[in-house]
């Protein structure tokens, strides 16, 4: 509740517009940096670094991963393990005696990875801390984390320390990671789909002058690039499975299911039933043109953020940085692949965990036109 009323409001989002900015402007020079030496990108970590330091500002006012250093790869590993290892079929959820054991080993291997983040924590905790204590003179930063503290002055026994720990962690680990996914499935069917890039590169060239930064007051009038983001989430979902648990009996297909049963919905299935897609395995940005299908939660056909009170909280802000960083990279460089690699020799399988992956890495290089 307190991430709708403080983080995602409309208003905190018009507020936050210029740090996006600025923060897409950090990664088209990092690009650029590689586009002038004719290396190769790590696409997916260089999208993962911009939206945890985007994250990160916002939470605690500074960044704190580097794009080219080994610590944006090792935040991006951390958050991976966490998403796989609950994503994994758990024997404890089914047989109880099995639960204290963890004979999987999920639990201790979960519990080290949110260790290695809660470290972070803690430290940005006691430093904010006591620069609001009365023996500081610190300014107030007014970022997400005076909230959460002044949340926790207010009630001090209802929101805890832990509890502040928690939701930092679901911000970090399900803003950083679905919307890196998104952007990294997103250019790699550019690259395995030239004529797509083509077309995404000349509509905002029209659309926007030449060395021009994108803007997010620009995406409304994208209309292909906002077909691309929809067919990407429909072939490739960020979150694969969609659980939600019944608030009464219910039968569905003949199916009787009890109270309190905890359903997945199989989001990538969905985007995948031959009685609604044509050409279902094919990339075709064009077939969401004209169409009012969005994935805002009131089309069943295309629910990757999920629907109704459950649905992301914070697709708002996912909805601005995924247009914003694909547009500008998209505006700002011309890409092909590295070592010769032809489209049909990319690897455009998955890895399933509670995310969905690209099973190989993307790397590309970025282009100056002429």
């Amino acid at each position: 509740m307190i991430c709708n009323t403080q983080m995602f409001t409309t208003t905190r989002l018009a507020a936050n517009q210029s740090l996006r900015r600025y923060k897409v402007q950090d990664l088209i020079i990092h690009m650029h940096e590689h586009c002038l030496a004719g290396r190769p990108v790590h696409i997916g970590q260089a999208i993962f670094a911009t939206i945890f330091n985007l994250i990160s500002n916002t939470i605690f006012s500074i960044d704190l991963v580097d794009p080219d250093s080994d610590s944006a790869q090792e935040f991006k590993d951390v958050v991976w393990e966490i998403m796989k290892e609950s994503g994994r079929t758990n024997l404890g959820d089914y047989f109880s005696v099995l639960r204290l054991i963890d004979i999987q080993g999920i639990r201790r291997r979960t519990t080290g990875c949110y260790k290695k983040l809660y470290r972070i924590f803690d430290e940005m905790i006691a430093q904010r801390t006591l620069s609001r204590s009365t023996l500081s003179d610190s300014p107030r930063r007014n970022d997400f984390l005076d909230v959460l503290l002044d949340q926790k002055d207010k009630n001090d026994f209802e929101f805890s320390y832990d509890n502040i720990k928690a939701v930092l962690a679901d911000l970090f680990i399900a803003g950083s990671e679905t919307s890196s996914t998104t952007v990294e499935w997103a250019m790699a069917e550019f690259l395995r789909n030239p004529d797509c890039m083509a077309k995404a590169r000349m509509e905002l060239t029209e659309t926007i002058s030449s060395g021009q930064q994108v803007e997010e007051s620009d995406i409304d009038c994208l209309p292909y690039l906002q077909a691309i983001v929809k067919e990407t989430l429909r072939l490739h979902p960020p979150i694969p499975f969609i659980f939600r648990k019944t608030i009464m009996d219910v039968e569905i297909s003949g199916f009787a299911i009890p109270k309190n049963t905890c359903v997945p919905v199989n989001v990538w299935a969905i985007g995948r039933d031959p009685d609604v897609w044509a050409d279902l395995l094919s990339f075709l940005p064009q077939r969401f043109l004209g169409s009012d299908i969005d994935f805002k939660g009131q089309d069943f056909e295309l629910i990757s953020f999920g629907s109704g009170r459950r649905i992301c909280p914070g697709l708002p802000l996912a909805f601005r940085m995924v247009h914003l960083m694909l547009a500008s990279l998209l505006h700002s460089f011309d890409w092909k692949l590295p070592n010769g690699m032809m489209p049909y020799d990319m690897d455009m399988s998955s890895k399933f965990g509670l995310t969905l992956q690209l099973a190989a890495p993307l790397c590309a290089i970025p282009m100056l036109d002429g």
